[in-house]
Parts: structure tokens; sequence; C-alpha cells
């Protein structure tokens, strides 16, 4: 039996069977792993068992109690561990997800009027939105097929001076899987003294990461942040990894229980890092469960994940380029080269992206996403949509009219992805070009732009399988 075979079986659904138009059941192919991965098998089983144990952390004195606090804390230090960071000299805080890290660490920055975030046209919103509510975002220009000028770091750092105060990019793009070379960027930053911010969300699931650098001087990074539910985990939770010293003074973004040392009706006396930065009952189960993916990334090793994910991604870009009609946004991929992880978009000649994608749902079972993957900037920037058309789409989208939203279809790798399933795919953008689809059965919803077939699946009758239909 070869290895990915061995590995999907560590997946749970991998086998499930799903519902189609035609009244059949497929197996159902999940290429929308950038969104979210499903749950490993060794993370639901060690989770499970957890649960038996699983009581309130850090303050009970009961047995639970002290097996719960010490599982939490045996978390942080594996995710401490994952990212390659000195136990001494840096914090982990355990989070919701990517989105909750960077919103915290722009809180903490402390940024003012004035001070610059330099960041790239390629940021998922959750790494742009929050810096634009502190501090002046400037983007480093974009090539039209859409990879950051990089070389332009050091010119624009030169001209803004100590105004910067963070240069935050991406580790992956969640639309084009183009990897950043962060240490790259760390060394050219640091010179101008500089910190580095990187939204790991879409690279930690996929390459090794080494938060204190790559062996040559000032490559380190700063702050780092991923979330669980990308790694196979989707318990709730995710990582800022960052400065200790950052941390421990200040007042915390969130205030409330297990962020203090005392209270009086006067004065508050905060914790220290991380406890300080995470108000409230913490997701315990969540930590556990990031915990047990990286012990599972760990014995897999990532090479052999990155190594699987390479050559199914060149398998799919050699085969889609088959299918007549199909235009892929974004830089090429090569075999030879590696800034690219299996993350591709692209549309159909003829074909709404959201009705070409409902297709592919309702009669082929494959899962794949469309729109702008919040990252309208970049989607828009690769789509040429600029100027009047933008301002006239941002019109009609205010006023809650989505028909004409632009975007693209997405597929997105898991280490358990495999070619059988990209033949598939390949097959039905054959059939759909072909005319061999139900096209004529689906209409338009304008409010969300999604498109339905006229007589959808009852997607309640699967509720009882899961108690959740309320009846």
């Amino acid at each position: 039996m070869s290895n990915i075979e061995e590995l999907r079986r560590q997946v749970v659904g991998v086998d499930v069977q799903v519902p189609t138009l035609d009244g059949e059941e497929r197996p159902y192919i999940n290429f929308d792993n950038a969104a979210s991965t499903p749950v490993l098998k060794p993370v639901l089983e060690g989770v499970d068992e957890f649960m038996r144990w699983y009581a309130s952390v850090h303050r009970g004195t009961g047995f639970k109690s002290k097996l719960s606090t010490l599982a939490y804390e045996t978390a942080r230090e594996k995710v401490l561990d994952f990212v390659g960071a000195d136990r001494d000299r840096r914090v982990a805080i355990f989070v919701r997800n990517t989105t909750e890290a960077v919103n915290k660490l722009a809180h903490r920055l402390g940024l003012t009027c004035g001070d610059v975030v330099v960041t790239t046209l390629l940021e998922h919103h959750s790494n742009d939105l929050p810096w634009r509510r502190v501090a002046d975002v400037r983007r480093l220009p974009t090539t039209s097929e859409g990879r950051p000028e990089l070389d332009a770091l050091d010119s624009l750092l030169s001209e803004l001076g100590n105004r910067v105060k963070l240069v935050a990019l991406t580790g992956a793009s969640n639309v084009t899987g183009l990897v950043t070379p962060i240490h790259d960027v760390a060394r050219v930053a640091h010179r101008h003294g500089v910190p580095v911010f990187v939204d790991a969300a879409q690279l930690a699931p996929h390459r090794k990461i080494s938060l204190e650098g790559d062996g040559r001087v000032d490559t380190y990074i700063d702050y780092l942040g991923f979330s669980a539910h990308k790694m196979y985990a989707p318990y709730g939770s995710g990582a800022l990894v960052g400065w200790r010293e950052l941390f421990e003074d200040g007042e915390p973004t969130e205030v409330g229980g297990g962020t203090i040392r005392i209270v009086t009706l006067e004065d508050v006396v905060w914790a220290t890092p991380p406890e300080n930065e995470e108000a409230g009952s913490p997701n315990v189960p969540g930590a556990v469960a990031l915990g047990l993916a990286i012990d599972w990334f760990e014995r897999v090793g990532m090479e052999t994940v990155e190594a699987h994910e390479h050559d199914l991604a060149v398998y799919a870009w050699n085969r889609l380029h088959e299918v007549p009609g199909v235009e892929f946004y974004g830089p090429p991929l090569t075999e030879e080269a590696n800034d690219r992880l299996g993350v591709f978009v692209f549309n159909l000649k003829g074909w709404h992206h959201a009705k070409l994608a409902a297709v592919l749902g309702y009669e082929f079972g494959i899962g794949v996403r469309n729109g702008c993957f919040c990252a309208h900037p970049y989607v828009k920037h690769l789509l040429d949509i600029r100027g009047d058309k933008e301002r006239d789409l941002v019109q009609k989208v205010s006023r809650g009219d989505w028909t004409d939203i632009p975007g693209a279809v997405r597929i997105s790798f898991g280490f358990y992805n495999t070619r059988d399933e990209v033949d598939a795919l390949v097959e039905a953008l054959q059939a759909i070009r072909a005319g061999q689809s139900q096209a004529d059965r689906y209409r338009l919803i304008p409010h969300t732009g999604e498109y339905v077939p006229e007589n959808d699946l009852d997607f309640r009758r699967f509720l009882p399988r899961l108690d959740l239909a309320g009846n």
C-alpha cells in the first residue's frame, strides 16, 4: 500500500457518499481545503478520550482540573516547538483563529495616527482590515500575474523611515498559493529596524516553519498567527506567537476572568502573558486538538506532506490545461519551482464562476469554492477590475445586488487528495464543457450571488443523522 493511501485513511470522512441531482450518490471530493480541512482521526479520537478528563484549567484543585491544565499547557509548548520558537523569549497565545490573532496584535502594538504598516495586495481580509483601523496601510506593487514586487520593499522602507512600525504579509496566498520568502522579507525589514508579522494560516499545514530564521542574520520572524481548522483540527482554536515582552505591559485586548492577578474597586494588576491575553474560560479541547494535530504532522514529517502536495499540484496544473476554455489566474506552476502551494483559481469560458461551482457540487459531488475568497482587492487585480467598473460594483453590492459579483473557482489540496480525484475534476469539467450537465435547472439568488437548482436537495433530511433536526 502506498504512503498516500495510508495517510488518506487518517482523515475522517474521505469515504463519505453525497447525493447528487440525478438521485445517485457519489464519493465526495473535497477541494476546498484552503477554507478549512477535515479532521484527522487521531485528533478526533484523542479529543474524545480527553473529554473524559476535561475540567476547568489553571485554578481548580481536583485531579481532572490539574490534568486538563497540564494538557492545555503542553499543547502550548507544542505550538512553540512546531514553529521553531524560543520558549524563553517567545509566547504562544491561544486564540479562536488567525483573524483574532491579527486583531490582538494590532491592539497590542499600540499604533497611532501617522504610523504605517507595510503589506501586500495578496492579503486575506484578516491581514488587511485590522491594520486599516489602526494605521496607514501601504502595499507593495503587484505584477499583472499576481506576484508581489518584494524587491521594492527596501526602497519603500527607506522612503517612509521611522513611520513604519510593522511589515505584515501572508506566508502563502489563499488565492494563488504563492509562497512568500518570509525570511528574505524579514532580513530587509530588520535592516530598517521594522518587525515582521506573518499570516501563516495557509502556510502552516503545508510547509515547515522556523520562527527563529533560516540561519542568516536577522531572518527571524517577530510575530506569527495560524489556525487549527486549517490543520485538520477544526475545534475552534489557533495561536498567536511572538515576543513575550510585547504582551507584558499595558492593558490586554479583552479583559475579564483569567486576565488578572488582583482587582480592587480602584485598581487592577494584570496577569503576565499568555494568561493576560486569554480572557474567560479557554477552549481547552481546541488547544488539545491543535496539539494532537501538531503531533501527527511531526510524526509524518512536513517534508512528506510538501512532497506529495507539490507532486499533486503539478499533476493537476498539467491536467487542467487539457480542458478547453479554462483560464487560470496567477503565476504559472512548474515542477522545478517550489513557490506555490496546491491552490489554483480559474474560470471556464462561457460560465459564471458561481454556476460552475454549483454544478460541480450538485451534480459531481466535488466541493470547491468560488468568489473572491476573502481577498477582494487581490482577486479584482487578477481579473483586471478597476476604476469605474469597480465603483459600479461597490454600489450594486451596497444595494444588496450580487448578480454581477466577479470571481473565480478555487481548488485547494490537502495531503490526502489524490490524482484520481484530480482526474474526476477534469472529467467533470470536460462534461460540463460538452453540455453534459443540467445547467438550465439553476437559478441565481441575487442577494447572495449563489446558483441553486430549481428543486434543491433537501439538506434537512440529513440532519437526523447528526441529531440536529430538532425533531
